[in-house]
């Protein structure tokens, strides 16, 4: 456990310096000057188009941090940094541990962002009035939820290339979840899909930290629905716990010399 928290607090602060954190701020920054040029927007239900969606990209950026998992680890599958750790005892945990250790600091800077750059940017945002304590647990179930999953779908992509096209399917879902809009805009059967999946409980349980009670009227039911917010984010997270170590393991047993090799021929002929 401890190699793997010092692995990761290392790549964590390589990847926050250099060209790497100019890389890691374009996304934040730019969703925040849109937010801020938008701001005013009405929403109905005397709700603005900044005020609204700030808690909700805080969320999605959460959420995001799955395919951060989903990138390192099949970049690290090909370039034989997972075969390496498995030759160590204990070598896979660490290595896990430091990825969610990297991959946690790196969504905590996206939210500070967030945060921070909302509160200076977009008007009704005011962090006095945040309930810190729903914004902690929702937070800290999201990311066990997203990150577990993250962990599981990198384990059954097969190269970088591959991983892209995971980002397809979870862009999709942020769009469908409630983010920039309020559910209830959207068709029934939209929403019955957005309901199954973490995305939009993070953002729900992330407005009800910074949004007043009253706006709660332009939710589905009219309510925050905390329970449920925990009780589906609480699933999600246990299904990744459970499923991650088991697909990991079989992963890296199915590691070796030749594997590695093959994908980095296939690279090298993607290259040429």
């Amino acid at each position: 456990m401890r190699p793997g928290l010092a692995r990761g607090a290392i790549e964590l602060r390589q990847s926050l310096t250099g060209p790497d954190l100019v890389g890691h701020l374009l996304w934040p920054v730019v969703t925040l000057v849109a937010l801020a040029l938008l701001q005013h927007r009405d929403l109905g239900a005397g709700q603005s188009l900044g005020a609204y969606a700030l808690p909700g990209v805080v969320g999605m950026f959460v959420a995001l941090g799955m395919l951060l998992d989903v990138q390192y680890l099949s970049a690290d599958r090909e370039d034989g940094t997972v075969l390496r750790a498995r030759a160590v005892p204990g070598g896979i945990t660490g290595y896990l541990v430091g990825k969610l250790v990297t991959v946690s600091g790196t969504v905590g800077l996206y939210v500070g962002v967030v945060v921070a750059g909302g509160a200076l940017l977009i008007d009704g945002v005011d962090l006095r009035s945040v309930d810190w304590v729903t914004f902690t647990w929702v937070l800290l179930l999201g990311l066990v939820a997203t990150q577990s999953l993250g962990l599981v779908l990198g384990a059954l992509v097969r190269s970088p290339r591959s991983a892209g096209y995971v980002s397809l399917p979870v862009v999709g879902l942020i769009a469908i979840s409630g983010i920039f809009v309020p559910l209830t805009a959207l068709a029934a059967g939209w929403q019955a899909v957005a309901q199954v999946f973490p995305v939009y409980w993070l953002g729900l349980g992330m407005r009800a930290a910074f949004l007043p009670d009253a706006a709660a009227v332009a939710e589905l039911g009219g309510s925050w629905r905390p329970l449920e917010t925990a009780a589906v984010l609480g699933a999600w997270a246990l299904v990744g716990v459970v499923l991650a170590p088991v697909v990991l393991r079989r992963m890296a047993r199915k590691e070796s010399g030749s594997s590695v090799a093959a994908r980095r021929d296939r690279a090298l002929q993607r290259v040429g």
